[in-house]
């Protein structure tokens, strides 16, 4: 009797946990705008299309503990429950600061404190300096909040999406959205390592230039982005999300006619 050999499907690539953030600010004269980033086109992950800043969280964003003493309005507890990360504090809280840390390694925004309670600013040319040292090593972060004595605006930060690549996919990542405005005084700059450019756009208009074919964005980027269009300002988009139910969307890829389709839980065939 003949014996076949049945092809054992490997199981899904485990998803790496990330963060990313949705940064707002108000534009003149009406309305607000969301700062869009390009992914380098030989990126491993979305080249090429614009997303929100952010990305891997690193187990030192937790600093074992000590990461609270740097953050202002939370605390691990808290980070724990809102991520339902209960078994995992330190990394709940790794989520917060390794999305500042992303945002400015890659566009030089850094949503922090200074030691006399004001917004930190960042036009100080050792800020330059500080931002290279992260680039090459993520940990210098914290060399820089130490050395300028920062606190991190945790407390300006809204959780409100989360995110889990689907199953086909090689690369998968864990990420949590969170948004918040715009500290005053300071501009986007694309690192030209990951990002080679930046756009400020209404979420309406960067929607509608997808649909175009004009701006190439990500699946949970265009849905993410629904939840902003219509707010009349930046704060009124952030108070809309306060308190929001955060439940966690897994597409599903499956290929129907030679042609890739995205199924959201709860569509039909889901």
């Amino acid at each position: 009797m003949a014996h076949y050999l049945v092809p054992v499907k490997p199981p899904p690539a485990t998803p790496v946990p990330a963060a990313t953030l949705v940064l707002l600010r108000d534009r003149s004269p009406s309305g607000f705008e969301v700062l869009l980033i390009r992914r380098h086109g030989a990126s491993k992950f979305a080249a090429g299309d614009f997303v929100f800043p952010g990305g891997k969280i690193e187990v030192s964003d937790g600093l074992d503990g000590g990461a609270t003493a740097w953050c202002r309005g939370l605390d691990a507890s808290r980070a724990a429950r809102a991520l339902d990360l209960a078994a995992a504090p330190d990394a709940a809280i790794g989520h917060w600061v390794g999305v500042i840390r992303e945002t400015f390694e890659e566009v030089g925004i850094l949503l922090a404190y200074a030691p006399d309670g004001r917004p930190a600013r960042v036009d100080d040319p050792r800020y330059a300096v500080h931002r290279r040292a992260c680039q090459d090593d993520h940990r210098a972060f914290w060399a820089m909040l130490r050395a300028e004595r920062l606190t991190l605006a945790t407390d300006r930060l809204v959780y409100f999406a989360h995110w889990i690549t689907p199953e086909a996919q090689p690369l998968r990542f864990d990420t949590r959205f969170f948004a918040g405005a715009m500290p005053p005084g300071q501009e986007a700059v694309a690192d030209e390592r990951e990002i080679t450019e930046v756009r400020w756009l209404a979420p309406r208009e960067a929607i509608d230039a997808n649909g175009r074919g004009e701006l190439p964005l990500r699946n949970p980027t265009v849905k993410n982005l629904e939840l902003f269009d219509g707010a009349p300002s930046a704060a009124t988009a952030l108070e809309r999300l306060q308190g929001r139910e955060v439940r966690t969307i897994l597409p599903r890829v499956i290929i129907e006619g030679g042609k890739r389709r995205v199924l959201m839980p709860g569509e039909p065939g889901y």
